[in-house]
């Protein structure tokens, strides 16, 4: 099941075709996106009804929005990929590296992201959508608190990340206005082997691949990281969780190489989609 915000309402996206809810459901369900959790139940039953997406509208792309309500928490791990470790040169962390974005930070697929510095870096990862409230969740229950899946940016200025010196401000670094976008949609739990969750993960700048990799390299996986966070604070509905990316981020390389107005990011996950994001001087 594929869940999208288009026009400010819920919608399905099946083949190709955006489905509202509220009118495939006859009005038992809500348009609105700030109910999307609360009737989750209700939209895998309205999925799995097998609806003829004959009829309804085309995907266009340009109208996409953030496709669940802004996250009450934004989680970012670092270091979670060895060779991203290594190009970064840092030790590979004990336990989850976790830093903040903060919710002004997100927005949706097709957000133009400003940028009035000129070392701003681009980092492709898997994003986790938590489904419901929890508090201190087993590793072996982890994915029974996960609404979805989607695809993100950890868009990230180099300078201000690092400007602490020995006490690095990644939640600042990584914050500013439109640098975490996640989309287009949220692909539901029971489209993917959470058994083994190996999915590929890409980047290109302007059409040149940066990032390829899988999320089988991921240091800790999902259900490590749900169950680590879920210890320490109360996960609530819509939080998210970017889960850390892999090595060809523009810091890494030698010269270093960094974003300009401009410029097309595309993320692409395995099994979830495409996320673009364009860039413009702010």
């Amino acid at each position: 099941m594929k869940v999208a915000v288009v026009n400010s309402r819920t919608s399905l996206i099946i083949d190709g075709h955006v489905v509202d809810v509220a009118e495939a459901s006859g009005g038992s369900l809500s348009e609105a996106p700030s109910e999307i959790f609360s009737q989750w139940s209700g939209l895998t039953e309205l999925a799995a009804r097998g609806i003829d997406p004959a009829g309804h509208p085309e995907v266009d792309p340009s109208l996409f929005e953030l496709p669940q309500p802004a996250p009450g928490q934004a989680f970012g791990i670092g270091l979670n990929y060895a060779d991203h470790s290594a190009e970064s040169g840092m030790e590979l962390p004990a336990t989850p590296l976790v830093f903040p974005k903060f919710g002004s930070s997100i927005v949706g697929a097709g957000a133009v992201l400003g940028i009035a510095s000129e070392t701003v870096d681009w980092e492709a990862e898997l994003v986790v959508v938590i489904g419901v409230d929890c508090f201190d969740v087993a590793r072996e229950d982890a994915w029974s608190v996960v609404a979805g899946l989607t695809v993100g940016q950890d868009i990230s200025d180099r300078v201000v990340q690092f400007e602490g010196g020995a006490n690095p401000q990644f939640g600042l670094g990584k914050s500013a206005p439109g640098f975490g976008p996640i989309g287009p949609w949220l692909v539901s739990v029971d489209e993917f082997d959470t058994d083994a969750l190996e999915l590929d993960i890409s980047f290109t700048l302007n059409g040149e691949t940066k990032q390829s990799s899988n999320t089988r390299h991921l240091i800790f996986d999902v259900p490590t990281l749900i169950s680590y966070l879920s210890a320490r604070v109360l996960l609530k509905a819509g939080d998210i969780i970017f889960t850390g990316t892999p090595s060809g981020v523009g810091w890494g390389r030698t010269p270093k190489e960094y974003l300009a107005p401009g410029d097309l990011l595309e993320t692409t996950i395995q099994g979830i989609g495409t996320l673009r994001t364009v860039v413009a001087a702010r």
